[in-house]
């Protein structure tokens, strides 16, 4: 079996012959090294240890049988098939199949001796077996299971398993755990031996090749939900190798330097964040000055502040911001705020102007807005701001990193909503500060609380603030699960709220029709609302206005629709998710979800959120389909059920965690790293603990160790975690 290789471009290789599709497939699924080969491993089992008889085989069983064919020929009706007859001794079956070769009826010919695997399935003429595996019956069974791989088009089932089996032949896997530190052990009853006690850990190599290859009297419930002892080694191994890299990064990172932001009191002034706290129409919460606290302590430090602020929908996160830009301010340097959606770097802009312009105007210094729809003359105008560092502050879309803007010495940068950006778009934030070596402190705004596992694996490498305080005069959300087929109620109780003076939210998940989909979409609502609405003059009822606003519609028009609504003359605002995060119109009081079944649920929160920001009381109605069935599926049901029950954020994403997994949380901060494949943060939180505490022994006694486990398990990819 030929190791899977890249092909060389070097004039030598010309004579090589080019790689085939199979070889190609294996690099597509990254399977490059043999330890890459190792650890694919199988998505499930086939049993062909054992033969059973026809006769003993039970209707839905799948079975291997070992039979002579007795008959084959193709019939042509009703459609074209291959029919062919095969007998044990205790009994006859007949194989049909829909598409064949030429091949497999030679294989299949009169007389041959075959070993077939199926599901039996009886019927009126007899037991019979649909596209079977079939092959000659040579040689002895096999003692183990057949693993079946996941894979791709161009790389069949048995050219991998010839790859994996040779790779596991050649591999080497020298033990990279010191003694004394191995993973805890595994509960007996995971063999389901019924007995108490504790087993050994398993070694890696005594781990894979038994996954690969497992013993036919093994539990296959052990396989299936990872409980058995060879997978507690690999999830174990896998979060130790995460732990060791985000922790090697973040050590790194200590080693760098960046500007001790420290406020350079001018004769006779009020440092700048004392200025803005005097300013501000409100008091900070004991959360947001708590956070704030730890902001400043680290910037303060010659050492690159690495932190993720995060807090519920509507806790304060954009003010603590702000606070943090002021001590950089203070101290003579740039900070640039970059927002994911233009809707949002505004919402931003128009706080910070608010706040923050007239005490910099003192100075002789402004805030720059940086976006990618801007005038040349405007945009060459914030440009120059930038670079001569008139422009304290810059707020913006991704906008900011493009190559053409220059700081003159950013110190602070600040991303909002930190997982919508790529790992690419923070590594370009961070070269903006070309100052004698240093780089920027970063600060990243999640208002997606993280759950502690989430916390303590994929951003092990931060230091974490949470804002787990509201301010006060927020007003609670109740959240209604309504059928689609009562939407004419909930277009009642909109224009009962529009006549009482408050304004509505209604949100589609899709702009127009989809043939592929069948949803409700924003420009049709749009006109069914605008209808509904259009008043009644005999009965007193004046016409709503009904807005429209989606992410394809050009800047100035979306700005457009957005100040009507901030300004109270439209009543609703029909939208797609682009108002997701960061809008606050404390009129809004009502949040209508349609088809709120397809959505996820931290998005269903941060939807929920853009209401309940005023003294009304708030109501979010999640309009939902049961489509065809007439039922929902299970994780919509979860889904929806855990927004009816509970309106705080972290309980949220607990369960969000539990129903999808953590690439909800994580967005685009793993390009390129691969999420894990085999732990699951939801029930390997002892093997996640012991990774945690294990990391830093290994890294402080064993480097050399440490630097093999991680390349064994993550080749490059750690790089991505610098980020």
């Amino acid at each position: 079996m030929p190791r899977p290789t890249r092909s060389s471009t070097s004039a030598s290789s010309s004579a090589k012959p080019a790689p085939s599709p199979a070889q190609q497939a294996l690099v597509k699924l990254g399977l490059v090294r043999d330890i890459d080969l190792a650890l694919h491993l199988p998505l499930r089992y086939e049993d062909e240890t054992r033969i059973t008889p026809i006769r003993s085989a039970r209707d839905g069983d799948t079975v291997q049988i070992e039979a002579t064919v007795t008959a084959s020929e193709v019939q042509m009706r009703p459609r074209r098939q291959l029919v062919v007859t095969v007998e044990d001794g205790t009994g006859s079956c007949e194989l049909r199949f829909f598409s064949f070769y030429p091949s497999h009826q030679k294989t299949m010919a009169v007389g041959a001796r075959l070993r077939v695997r199926g599901e039996i399935k009886g019927g009126f003429w007899g037991r019979q077996m649909l596209h079977p595996a079939f092959r000659k019956a040579e040689g002895d069974l096999p003692a183990a299971l057949t693993p079946v791989y996941p894979t791709v088009a161009q790389l069949p089932q048995a050219y991998l398993r010839r790859a994996v089996a040779s790779a596991l032949t050649r591999v080497e896997l020298p033990e990279t755990l010191p003694p004394g530190l191995e993973p805890p052990a595994v509960p007996s009853w995971v063999r389901g031996n019924g007995q108490n006690g504790l087993l050994r850990p398993w070694s890696l190599r005594e781990a894979l090749l038994f996954l690969h290859h497992p013993a036919p009297d093994v539990a296959l419930a052990t396989l299936q939900d990872h409980s058995h002892p060879a997978w507690q080694r690999l999830k174990a191994e896998e979060l130790l190798a995460q732990q060791l890299s985000q922790l090697t990064a973040k050590r790194e990172r200590a080693r760098l330097r960046a500007p001790a932001l420290r406020p350079q009191a001018q004769a006779g002034s009020t440092p700048l964040h004392e200025q803005l706290l005097g300013v501000l129409p409100f008091s900070l919460t004991a959360a947001q000055r708590r956070v704030g606290e730890e902001i400043a302590r680290d910037l303060a430090r010659p050492v690159p502040m690495h932190r993720l602020l995060q807090g519920d929908v509507g806790s304060g996160k954009t003010v603590v911001a702000a606070l943090a830009a002021t001590v950089c301010m203070d101290a003579g340097w740039q900070c640039a705020l970059m927002a994911p959606t233009e809707i949002l770097a505004e919402q931003h802009f128009a706080k910070l102007i608010g706040w923050l312009q007239p005490l910099l105007a003192a100075r002789g210094r402004q805030v720059a807005w940086l976006v990618g729809g801007q005038k040349k003359k405007e945009r060459a105008e914030m440009l120059a701001r930038i670079e001569s560092g008139e422009a304290a502050l810059v707020v913006g879309t991704h906008a900011v990193i493009q190559e053409q803007v220059r700081f003159k010495n950013l110190a602070l940068a600040v991303i909002d909503e930190q997982h919508r950006f790529g790992v690419a778009q923070r590594l370009a934030l961070r070269k903006k500060l070309q100052h004698a070596g240093m780089e920027p402190h970063l600060l990243m705004m999640s208002a997606t609380p993280i759950p502690r596992t989430l916390a303590m694996s994929y951003y092990a490498d931060l230091d974490v603030s949470t804002i787990d305080e509201l301010p006060p005069g927020r007003t609670p959300i109740v959240t209604k699960l309504i059928a689609d087929s009562r939407k004419d109620e909930v277009v009642e109780r909109i224009g009962a709220q529009v006549a009482a003076g408050r304004q509505v939210y209604w949100v589609c998940p899709l702009i127009e029709e989809s043939e592929a989909l069948d949803l409700s979409n924003a420009t049709a609502t749009h006109a069914e609302l605008s209808e509904a609405l259009q008043g009644d003059a005999a009965h007193g009822r004046a016409p709503v206005m009904v807005g429209l606003l989606h992410s394809r519609m050009p800047a100035a028009e979306k700005k457009a629709v957005m100040d009507l609504f901030k300004g109270g003359q439209m009543g609703v605002l029909v939208s797609t998710t682009v108002i997701e995060v960061g809008v606050d119109v404390p009129n809004a009081s009502l949040m209508v979800i349609e088809h709120a079944e397809r959505f996820g649920l931290s998005q269903l929160h941060q939807l929920r959120g853009r209401v309940g920001r005023g003294a009304a009381a708030s109501a979010c109605v999640l309009l939902y389909s049961t489509g065809d069935s007439g039922r929902l599926g299970e994780t919509a049901r979860d889904r929806l059920k855990a927004m009816a029950e509970t309106t705080d954020g972290f309980e949220i994403a607990r369960r969000d965690l539990e129903i999808r997994g953590p690439g909800e949380f994580l967005g685009a901060r793993q390009s390129g790293d691969a999420l894990l494949r085999f732990a699951d943060l939801a029930t390997d939180t002892l093997l996640l603990e012991w990774a945690r505490e294990t990391a830093p022994q290994m890294l402080d006694r064993h480097p050399l160790l440490a630097e093999r486990h991680i390349q064994r398990w993550l080749g490059g990819k750690s790089d991505y975690l610098k980020a």
